[in-house]
């Protein structure tokens, strides 16, 4: 809440920052998170049963880095998973230096 309030805002205002996230009240602001939380409860979390908060938590970590982020197909980046988007980011970007680098 704190990065939201009135007082965070006229500070980077001021500065000439632009926040990541709108004001207080705009709902839009945490719609990709809320939808990767929504698949973490409804596909994962809730479907298991924890002894402890510690097998919770590094469930939940693997869950995020073995399935959301490597295998599950994301819709936002052409049903691709978020690693492999990443990566072809990474060899476009590289492919690119290269090319400036061979025209100097």
């Amino acid at each position: 809440m704190q990065y939201t309030s009135e007082d965070t805002h006229k500070v980077c205002s001021t500065l000439g920052i632009s926040q990541s996230v709108g004001r207080t009240g705009v709902c839009f602001d945490n719609s990709m998170a809320e939808n990767v939380f929504s698949k973490l409860k409804t596909e994962f979390y809730y479907r298991r049963s924890w002894a402890t908060r510690a097998q919770a938590r590094s469930g939940v970590a693997c869950w995020i880095e073995k399935v959301y982020n490597r295998r599950r197909l994301h819709s936002a980046v052409g049903m691709i998973p978020p690693v492999e988007y990443e990566e072809s980011l990474r060899h476009q970007a590289e492919g690119q230096s290269q090319g400036i680098q061979e025209a100097a």
